[in-house]
């Protein structure tokens, strides 16, 4: 199980997950659908609560259900169950409710979760997540219920205490069998560990076992992996069917992964660095409890830069894995060149001299900016548009609606990945302004390419 203390500055609900770990028997996580969340914030929306798939409903986790004595002999069956949440987010103090989960037949297997607190899930953001715990003890069974919004910290420290990838949707999990293979899997590191500390050659260990790649490295590496798995020799997005799913699936599990190996690895080292030193003592656990003391700030400054350390790393691998793809798609760009008002574009399609040229063709031109999140990080680069065309390609999933709409004022074309085009937990779906990176390459970039000239400046 991972602490909340690697994440840093996150506030309760942090707090909430790790207890919930501690005490639930079995967790059920979801990814919220846009009607799992509308119901709660609009009134005339005709789904009540959270959907829960038969798989789920039917697997041991729920109550079982029950089939409800209804006046009509003739009328479909219903079946249903109630039993007890507990909200801790809804009120300074935890609220209980009472909640049924119930099948309409008459629309199949469709079956839903009602009786939940709306102000839990009104505000969240696409792709955001419930999370139920069950709790057993001698007497009775109860739900703890936690929302935990897509944009948030709390939101990575789910995805790394769960491994949950980018194409989750939903999921039970037993925190015991949890923390047992994240043990497993660290054992034989930390075995490695202590015998160089004993050894007195832990520098040598971390240079050659916990150093970290450097992030067009560990993005070479990924994308490798990737090409790897596939079958493929290059990046070519027109000889690829699903370019931006390709780059989601490089950016956010493949190199994810990696990146935790070497983060793990490299912050342990680190820590025992810091803690013990370099030189083999001999020392006893009171010793060893004066100087976590002794050391906490340094601790903190440890795992914080830990945090920045991913912040940054995400930035800047979706760039590295878009310049791949441009140049194995023989696309001409010129990267980060510094336009009008000192600002910096990631991409200008085919370069700045042919933008800002005075021939017909110059109005093909494009910019190309990566965001691997947006937030209200779009606003930056909404003012680096001016008139020219201005195509923003990202893999996050929590963009609302409204902020979809916004853009579509500015003049802001959205590039995404195909999955998340018409996907129900996201709000891509019915905006013009949206564009799968499939569509982007076939329709904006494929038609232009005659046109401009075929050198591409690094």
């Amino acid at each position: 199980m991972m602490d909340n203390t690697q994440l840093p500055m996150m506030g309760r609900e942090a707090d909430l997950l790790n207890e919930l770990f501690k005490k639930a028997d079995r967790i059920l996580v979801k990814k919220l659908s846009k009607n799992d969340r509308d119901w709660a914030r609009y009134k005339n929306k005709h789904q009540g609560g959270v959907y829960i798939p038969y798989e789920n409903r039917d697997g041991g986790f729920f109550p079982t259900l029950e089939q409800m004595n209804r006046a009509d002999p003739t009328a479909k069956p219903i079946w249903h169950v109630h039993f007890q949440t507990i909200w801790p987010q809804a009120g300074p103090v935890p609220v209980t409710k009472k909640t049924r989960l119930v099948n309409y037949t008459s629309k199949g297997e469709e079956t839903h979760m009602t009786g939940l607190p709306p102000s839990v899930l009104s505000e969240l953001l696409p792709a955001s997540f419930l999370i139920m715990g069950r709790i057993q003890d001698d007497s009775e069974t109860a739900y703890e219920c936690l929302t935990i919004d897509s944009a948030s910290e709390e939101a990575a420290l789910l995805a790394e205490m769960f491994d949950i990838g980018p194409d989750f949707l939903v999921d039970e999990f037993n925190p015991k069998e949890i923390t047992q293979s994240e043990h497993d899997r660290v054992l034989d590191f930390a075995e490695q560990l202590i015998a160089a500390w004993h050894d007195g050659r832990i520098d040598l260990f971390a240079r050659d076992h916990a150093a970290m790649p450097a992030t067009i490295d560990l993005a070479n590496l990924a994308r490798q992996e990737y090409l790897t798995k596939q079958g493929l020799t290059s990046l070519n997005p027109f000889e690829i069917d699903a370019p931006g799913d390709a780059l989601r699936d490089i950016s956010r599990s493949i190199e994810w992964e990696l990146f935790r190996k070497y983060q793990r690895r490299e912050r342990a080292v680190a820590l025992v660095r810091l803690v013990l030193g370099d030189e083999p003592v001999s020392i006893s656990l009171s010793d060893v409890i004066r100087r976590l003391v002794d050391t906490l700030p340094a601790i903190d400054a440890l795992m914080l830069s830990a945090t920045q350390q991913r912040k940054a790393r995400a930035g800047y691998s979706y760039e590295h894995h878009i310049e791949a793809m441009l140049n194995d798609g023989a696309i001409p760009f010129e990267k980060q060149v510094v336009i009008a008002a000192k600002k910096r574009p990631d991409f200008i399609l085919p370069s700045l001299s042919f933008m800002e040229n005075e021939t017909h063709e110059k109005k093909t031109a494009l910019i190309l900016s990566a965001k691997t999140t947006l937030r209200e990080r779009w606003k930056q680069v909404e003012r680096e548009k001016a008139d020219r065309n201005l195509y923003l390609t990202t893999v996050d999933e929590n963009i609302a609606g409204n902020a979809i709409e916004d853009m579509a004022s500015f003049g802001v074309w959205l590039v995404i990945p195909e999955a998340l085009k018409d996907s129900k937990m996201a709000e891509y779906k019915g905006h013009e302004n949206v564009l799968s990176f499939r569509e982007f390459c076939d329709s904006v970039l494929a038609p232009n390419l005659g046109d401009w000239p075929a050198t591409t400046l690094l």
